[in-house]
């Protein structure tokens, strides 16, 4: 099955401080790929990079066939990105931000339509949609959020620890709801430091460090080759 995205040797340099040193992986259409490691192990660099909101310093990332270096349009107009400080405009409405965010993406009144609508489902915020955001919890604005990420049905949904600083029950709202998407063939790159949550999440992973992949593959893969409990233990191994 070809790749909806390959990344192949990519380099992130701040000047000396060699943020991405050459990694290298793909995510498959339909798949829940993650980059899971410590504050500062490089997942949200390597993430903005495929977003094309940062250039890389050297490798080639690959979308549907696209270059990222030739042509960063393409995958700006089938990507989406939600980045984990990621908030609303607290002044409006829920369902007005909804509004607000699916025109930039719909070419005529009933494409709006049909974004706000399988938004407000995503969300499932009820009648607090008719209330400001700026009275929402974390949760319901990473919900809602999470609605704005994916009304439009991208080939690759890009989530920057889409359950950060949320409690169990939202955390896990928002986990059915990527992997929903997913079963539908939506394809998800996500980042985040939580193992023992993205061995559950995620399809296949990639545990990085200091800008390198140590290893990948599926949890049980992984922990097969470890001979580990969990990603966790997983983690330490790899990094000895």
């Amino acid at each position: 099955m070809d790749a909806v995205l390959e990344v192949e040797g990519l380099k992130k340099n701040y000047g000396s401080l060699e943020a991405l040193k050459g990694i290298s992986f793909q995510v498959k259409p339909g798949e829940i790929f993650a980059l899971i490691g410590p504050n500062g192990a490089g997942k949200t660099t390597a993430l903005r990079i495929v977003a094309t909101l940062l250039s890389a310093s050297d490798g080639k990332v690959t979308f549907l066939g696209h270059d990222l270096k030739k042509e960063p349009e393409k995958f700006r107009e089938k990507i989406s990105y939600l980045p984990e400080e990621a908030g609303a405009y607290r002044n409006l409405k829920g369902i007005d931000y909804l509004r607000f965010m699916a025109r930039f993406y719909a070419d005529s009144d009933e494409k709006t339509r049909e974004f706000v609508d399988r938004a407000k489902s995503i969300a499932d915020l009820g009648t607090r949609l008719n209330e400001k955001a700026g009275t929402y919890s974390k949760g319901m604005v990473r919900k809602l959020l999470l609605g704005r990420a994916l009304m439009t049905r991208p080939h690759l949904a890009i989530l920057d620890e889409p359950t950060s600083g949320l409690d169990v029950i939202n955390a896990l709202e928002v986990r059915e709801i990527i992997k929903k998407f997913a079963a539908e063939g939506i394809s998800v790159l996500l980042s985040s430091h939580n193992m023992l949550e993205i061995e559950f999440l995620s399809d296949r992973v990639a545990l990085i460090d200091k800008g390198v992949i140590l290893d990948s593959g599926t949890s049980s893969e992984l922990k097969e080759k470890y001979r580990a409990g969990n990603l966790e233990e997983v983690f330490r191994s790899a990094l000895r």
